[in-house]
């Protein structure tokens, strides 16, 4: 069977999608919010073994309808095979070089210096030819920076985790973007995926299934607290920030931090996550290879209460050479209306909302419920409320 998805690769700059197009069975591209790598699984038919290892280290560059969706380096090389059934190949890329000196440890520290300035020194360092910061973040001072036996892998998801960011290696380059603004580190809108929910048993729509929770309690705080030691005073003080989080909860950061500048840092980046973490789901759809983290995702069609506006906190594409393509949304951080129902309730009792069709038990559907209910006059909510089928029983 054909492909029904346009696809590229390359290898090494090289065009290799002529010689894989008989052997290539599916295409796995995931990517994360920050806290993993970018990963990358191609799948080749190997029944006769005819396929030459590639060499790990290479460089491998994927396309899906146009749209670069993955460029990174091979990492592993996995066969697969069993008696009586066939053989498979999957050669495996993450986004940055695994074996590289980003997960080297690195001790230095610098004084008086920007976010920008002290991360430009630590990428350097790994082996990159730079880092990327958000604006919000790039110009914070401190009179003090220091790497203490740290990665830059460990170093940019430290800080990352400390401001409410989110840090990724691509290829030579690192990305430190603000979390949770539909942004990337540069400013520039990510792209917006819009679902279409299918009306009831239809196929219609670009939405396969979901499966969506927009309220969850456990991570909501109205509050948020963090303790610095103020020197001038020579004393600790605490600072609030105030979430926007319907909550009674005040949520507290456990380590003393330097100074009230970092302070109000930390307390913000955890306003960040409790608005992030109040609701969460998965929406599988129809390939869009545009979409990734961070991004933003809207649903239409589902029910009040689901439809709004969520965070792309993860993608995963898959492509088959049998199966179509697809890709499932990890989503958190609703707003615009996902979990809230502003509906009227019901004023009589026959479950419907205020202005459903239905809700009258006059006319046909009234002489139905008369007969239903043994030929007895009485209405549709009275039938039922005898039988136990209404919130007044």
């Amino acid at each position: 069977m054909p492909w029904t998805v346009e696809w590229k690769v390359f290898v090494d700059g090289e065009d290799v999608t002529s010689a894989m197009q008989p052997f290539l069975m599916k295409i796995s591209i995931s990517d994360k919010d920050g806290s993993a790598s970018d990963t990358c699984s191609l799948e080749l038919d190997d029944s006769g073994g005819q396929l030459k290892l590639p060499a790990e280290g290479a460089s491998v560059e994927v396309f899906l309808q146009g749209v670069s969706a993955f460029s990174g380096k091979v990492d592993s090389v996995r066969s697969k095979g069993a008696r009586g059934s066939g053989r498979t190949l999957s050669v495996g890329a993450k986004g940055f070089d695994v074996k590289g000196k980003a997960k080297e440890p690195q001790s230095h520290h610098m004084d008086d210096a920007s976010l920008q300035q002290f991360l430009d020194k630590a990428a350097k360092g790994a082996g990159l030819n730079g880092i990327t910061i958000d604006p919000a973040f790039a110009g914070i001072v401190r009179d003090y920076w220091s790497a203490s036996t740290e990665s830059f892998l460990h170093l940019g998801q430290k800080l990352a985790r400390e401001l409410g960011g989110t840090f990724k290696i691509r290829g030579d380059q690192a990305v430190l973007a603000k979390r949770g603004q539909g942004l990337s580190a540069t400013g520039q809108p990510l792209p917006t995926i819009v679902g279409i929910a299918p009306p009831p048993n239809s196929t219609d729509g670009n939405v396969i299934n979901w499966d969506i929770a927009p309220l969850e309690g456990r991570a909501k705080f109205a509050r948020t607290k963090a303790r610095y030691f103020d020197r001038a005073s020579a004393s600790f003080k605490e600072i609030e920030v105030e979430t926007g989080v319907e909550a009674q909860a005040i949520g507290e950061v456990r380590t003393t931090v330097a100074d009230e500048d970092q302070a109000k840092a930390v307390a913000e980046a955890r306003k960040t996550n409790s608005e992030r973490e109040g609701g969460q789901g998965s929406v599988e759809m129809d390939l869009d290879a545009t979409a990734q983290a961070e991004g933003t995702f809207i649903m239409k069609g589902a029910r009040p209460g689901i439809d709004g506006v969520y965070r792309i906190s993860g993608v995963d594409k898959k492509a088959d050479r049998t199966g179509g393509a697809t890709m499932r949304l990890e989503i958190k951080q609703p707003a615009e209306g996902a979990g809230k129902d502003d509906r009227q309730p019901s004023t009589d009792k026959t479950g419907t909302s205020a202005g459903a069709d239905g809700g009258a038990s006059g006319g046909a559907a009234g002489g139905e419920n008369a007969a239903a209910a043994g030929g007895r006059s009485d209405s549709f909510a009275d039938y039922n409320r005898r039988f136990g089928r209404t919130d007044e029983n």
